[in-house]
């Protein structure tokens, strides 16, 4: 695939402790499966003119250095968590061949724990080359970076301002990113129609508090109908080969590396 093509990666497909998980004897943690092994999630999008990161995880170092990748445009953040923010001191290295500052977009609450967590970054005196040089951007409404329109998905997700994304090429094909959700609302909804790729969180079978189970990101993939649908933010509780074998056509689970071109599905 070349560079001027449009796709998107998976960087991680994990919950927050990542798979396997420290200690565990469990069978998918002992898998051989690579589809298993599950860093934390978080998303590359790659299209002609935009070179989108979605969090910057604990695992972006890895990451990155798997997926090759070496230039960033911005970043887009869903929310303040541990496993989505903690890698942010890796985008120096996206910072190193730019002049310009890197894009950061989030909420003004994710934007404050990060200049909590990292204020050296953005501290006016950040000046020495090997530093990151944010540029935070709030996000309220609908704005574009490149050739994607991006409008921010507000969820709910245990008491932290959540958020997920909505894209759209030039060319027409609509995705929507909700790694970390446990409800959408009502205005959310309204945004969610008509998509031709929904990727979407499904921690396990079981119910959990601030996550949709299976079940749960099922019967929302009933009500929206998108015409494919990615299961991401997978635990170990989850089997990927199994859990492949059980879904219907158009639905199936998400695993590091995969690669998902942004064209119109047949």
């Amino acid at each position: 695939m070349s560079i001027n093509d449009a796709y998107l990666t998976f960087l991680g497909t994990g919950t927050s402790v990542g798979v396997p998980v420290i200690g565990c004897v469990c069978e998918v943690c002992k898998s051989n499966d690579p589809r298993n092994n599950r860093t934390r999630s978080s998303l590359f999008i790659q299209t002609p003119e935009s070179q989108i990161l979605i969090d910057s995880g604990p695992d972006l170092r890895e990451q990155a250095l798997r997926e090759n990748l070496t230039s960033l445009d911005a970043v887009l953040y869903t929310h303040s968590h541990l496993d989505h923010v903690v890698g942010f001191d890796e985008l120096r290295a996206f910072c190193w061949s730019k002049k310009e500052p890197l894009p950061l977009y989030a909420s003004e609450s994710c934007l404050n724990v990060l200049i909590h967590m990292f204020g050296w970054a953005f501290h006016v005196e950040n000046t020495h080359s090997g530093y990151i040089k944010p540029d935070p951007r709030p996000i309220s409404k609908q704005f574009t970076i490149g050739d994607l329109k991006i409008q921010p998905l507000p969820v709910i997700h245990g008491t932290v301002e959540t958020h997920g994304y909505r894209f759209e090429t030039r060319e027409g094909f609509s995705f929507a990113y909700l790694p970390d959700v446990k409800t959408i609302p009502e205005e959310t909804m309204g945004l969610l129609g008509d998509l031709d790729l929904l990727m979407i969180d499904s921690l396990r079978n079981s119910p959990h508090s601030t996550h949709m189970s299976i079940p749960e990101a099922l019967a929302m993939v009933d009500f929206l109908s998108p015409k494919q649908t990615l299961l991401t933010h997978l635990s170990h509780e989850i089997d990927h080969a199994t859990l492949a074998a059980e879904l219907k056509n158009q639905i199936s689970p998400a695993y590091d590396g995969l690669r998902i071109p942004l064209s119109k599905y047949d």
